[in-house]
């Protein structure tokens, strides 16, 4: 008898709605706008997940709140897709129970990824679970240009890893990486990538798919961005 391995890969997402998403990208471009921007991002990343060769053993999953956005998110994602609701206050028991419960589902290994990075490139996300699956426990971190994390990978649902870490600030990668190594945790570092969140990422990404960004290279093609993008361009937004 032989196993499947699946990996379980989760996009940390909210439905995108007008005043709800994007907040202050929607100062810059208007909150409908920013919605629409919100939903292309979660439709690229998504097929970033869905590009990933099947032969790799993965499965893809929007990890949202609130209860009750389930059909809006359903027709941003491919069908293949799963929906699990994760909702607490606090951030780090939003993460932490996501890695648990897609642990407990069957999966091998469990990804979360940023909602907030369309040009995510499928490369590392393949990287990320060949990485989970050698010999050993480990975590795979990829530090975002903020300070944060776009992405986090788990084979065990290690919760100290969430514990006392200042979200939403420039240093939780590094408090991250802090509490991997007081519970002696295997970190291994993926290259820096970024989260579109406010007038300035957004210049990034743009500049990243006109192909002049000497920061930011290889990224995946991010279709659905690109196209609205082009659009606010002709709208002068």
């Amino acid at each position: 008898m032989t196993t499947t391995r699946t990996a379980a890969i989760g996009i940390m997402c909210k439905a995108p709605q007008p005043g709800r998403a994007k907040t202050r990208l929607a100062a810059r471009i208007g909150a409908v706008s920013a919605a629409k921007l919100s939903e292309c991002f979660l439709r690229d990343v998504a097929a970033a997940i869905d590009s990933l060769p099947e032969t790799l053993g993965r499965k893809g999953y929007g990890v949202y709140a609130p209860a009750g956005t389930e059909l809006e998110l359903k027709r941003l994602f491919p069908s293949s897709f799963g929906l699990l609701l994760q909702v607490d206050a606090e951030f780090g028991n939003v993460l932490h129970g996501a890695v648990r419960n897609l642990l407990v589902m069957g999966h091998d290994c469990a990804v979360l990824v940023n909602g907030d990075s369309p040009t995510l490139p499928p490369p590392v996300l393949v990287a990320t679970v060949e990485t989970l699956r050698q010999d050993g426990d480990r975590v795979v971190l990829g530090p975002a240009s903020d300070g944060g994390y776009y992405l986090i990978g788990l084979k065990r649902p290690h919760r100290r890893l969430f514990e006392e870490i200042a979200w939403g600030t420039d240093v939780v990668a590094e408090q991250t990486l802090k509490r991997a190594r007081e519970i002696g945790l295997e970190a291994v570092t993926l290259p820096e990538w970024y989260d579109v969140d406010d007038a300035e990422t957004l210049g990034w990404l743009r500049n990243e798919l006109a192909g002049c960004s000497t920061r930011f290279r290889n990224g995946g093609p991010a279709p659905a961005t690109r196209a609205y993008l082009a659009q606010m361009a002709e709208l002068d937004l």
